[in-house]
């Protein structure tokens, strides 16, 4: 890709990520198009988003993909992993050769490269010294980003950093919890929606959660409430027309 489309792609990236930035955006939705952008923008195979819980256990929030393989390697990536180093120090980590470089992170780098990564970066999500989570992105070829390339996922993580923390959360730090908690939680009801829509429509985990993200979208209401519908039987999702 040319550095004139790169810029011109992270450009429209900014604008969609301002775009969700209203009163009464979906947090969840807002971090997968975070991730889904810096995907398509920087050439890497799969990305996620992890969150410090209230015990700062960092929990995955987002990610490219739902199959349990990539799950299974952003988890394990968050329990000791460069995610975990990203976080704990609050630098990017870069891992050019997981083959090489993981050999510090052995479930991680097994498991790694049995999915094909070869490269992973971690960014922090940080502001005013606050570490909040990371933001992670994996290639299936061996090599760094450029310095341009980091600078740009940085400010990319800040942006969603910011977008969590926005200033009307800042004056009462139980709201920010309470927006944090939000997204981890949301985790649970999308898995077991997942797993009712996949059951009951025979389709992968990864179509049952597009599902609910376009049914969200349409219908005007969060991911969240989509998903706890779905996995309460209370709301059915069938093939879109």
């Amino acid at each position: 890709m040319s550095e004139v489309s790169r810029e011109a792609l992270l450009g429209a990236a900014f604008v969609k990520l301002a775009d969700t930035l209203t009163e009464d955006f979906d947090l969840v939705d807002f971090l997968h198009t975070l991730i889904d952008e810096c995907v398509r923008i920087f050439d890497v195979q799969a990305g996620g988003l992890m969150l410090a819980d209230d015990s700062g256990r960092l929990e995955l929030v987002s990610s490219t993909s739902e199959r349990a393989e990539l799950v299974e390697v952003m988890q394990l990536n968050a329990g000791a992993g460069p995610c975990i180093e990203c976080f704990e120090f609050g630098a990017a980590v870069v891992v050019n050769d997981i083959d090489v470089e993981g050999v510090r992170w052995p479930e991680f780098r097994g498991e790694a490269l049995a999915q094909g990564f070869r490269s992973v970066y971690a960014a922090p999500m940080r502001l005013r010294g606050k570490i909040i989570g990371t933001l992670n992105l994996l290639g299936s070829s061996q090599g760094s980003l450029t310095d341009v390339d980091a600078g740009a996922i940085q400010s990319l993580a800040d942006a969603a950093t910011i977008a969590i923390l926005q200033e009307r959360l800042l004056r009462e730090s139980e709201i920010i919890t309470a927006q944090l908690n939000r997204a981890l939680t949301s985790r649970i009801f999308i898995e077991q929606a997942k797993g009712v829509l996949s059951q009951s429509e025979s389709i992968s985990m990864d179509e049952a959660f597009n599902r609910m993200r376009s049914f969200a979208r349409a219908s005007n209401r969060t991911l969240q409430d989509v998903a706890e519908a779905v996995a309460s039987r209370s709301l059915i999702i069938g093939q879109p027309r």
